[in-house]
């Protein structure tokens, strides 16, 4: 008598909940995350004003009360560092959220149309791109008389040059593609295909340059707060906790290496966030896709 077989039952693929990442990219969404829970709820979570001295516990090392141990003036310095972190991100963003807007108009334009609004375009970029930005906002933040607003508004202004030119040379790409020339056939209105299907098209890249613009932002406002810019005497800036700290280095190294420490791991999160986003991006449109 011959065996009945029961038919071979084709097994599911098991639904991924998170998408694959490595596990550094993972560990940055971690952090930015923290990051963002505390400047939304720092002040409830750990409660007590950053600006709180006591003169009689200055430049104690880290203790159980004191996680970062305390600055010359006797402050909570983890305390500070979580009232900072709403300035690390409201400024940075601001920044990299005005470089996404300015390279797309602009970006797109002089990739999609070409000729004189190209040319212009492109000129414009080459000469912005020539000045020492960090230097320019040196002198303008001290002429001005410093002020964190202006600093950022002196950055975003000098930082959009670099994205106009990745933007470009997307949109360029994406100008020879079957999809445009299709569009163009059909009449759709050169704005449409330049702010709805290209920009649609070039997002990754987008968001992968917002992220990199960010950290290149966070690092660049710290370093004008460790020179005394941007931001007023004893603020909780990272920045200038950082300058604040770095006379405590042999009382209390936390008071320098906790914001310094956050300042890196924020800018390192982003980054990591960036490229993984571009990769993806860029096995997607190879049709390598992930399993």
């Amino acid at each position: 008598m011959a065996a009945v077989t029961a038919p071979a039952v084709e097994a599911k693929p098991r639904t991924r909940w998170l998408p694959a990442a490595p596990l550094l990219v993972y560990l940055a969404f971690g952090f930015l995350l923290l990051v963002v829970v505390l400047a939304l709820f720092g002040s409830f979570i750990f409660p007590g004003s950053p600006k709180a001295q006591n003169l009689f516990l200055t430049s104690q090392p880290p203790s159980a009360k004191y996680w970062f141990g305390t600055d010359d003036l006797g402050r909570n310095v983890f305390v500070r560092v979580v009232a900072g972190s709403r300035t690390a991100l409201i400024g940075p963003t601001f920044i990299a959220v005005s470089g996404l807007i300015g390279s797309s108009i602009f970006g797109i334009a002089a990739g999609y149309i070409g000729g004189a609004v190209d040319m212009t375009i492109s000129r414009a970029v080459d000469f912005m791109f020539s000045l020492p930005g960090l230097l320019i906002a040196i002198v303008v933040v001290s002429v001005v008389g410093g002020g964190y607003v202006i600093a950022v508004l002196v950055l975003s202004i000098l930082n959009v040059q670099g994205d106009i030119r990745i933007v470009r040379s997307a949109a360029v790409k994406q100008r020879s593609l079957a999809y445009i020339e299709s569009a163009r056939t059909l009449g759709v209105p050169p704005s449409r295909i330049m702010y709805r299907h290209i920009f649609l098209n070039i997002l990754p890249i987008l968001v992968a340059d917002l992220a990199l613009d960010f950290g290149g932002a966070l690092v660049a406002l710290a370093g004008l707060a460790f020179l005394g810019l941007g931001a007023p005497a004893g603020s909780t800036e990272w920045g200038s906790m950082l300058a604040d700290g770095q006379a405590l280095l042999f009382e209390n190294p936390a008071a320098a290496l906790g914001p310094g420490l956050a300042i890196v791991l924020l800018a390192v999160s982003f980054s990591l966030i960036g490229d993984w986003v571009y990769e993806r991006f860029a096995k997607s449109v190879r049709g390598d896709r992930e399993p």
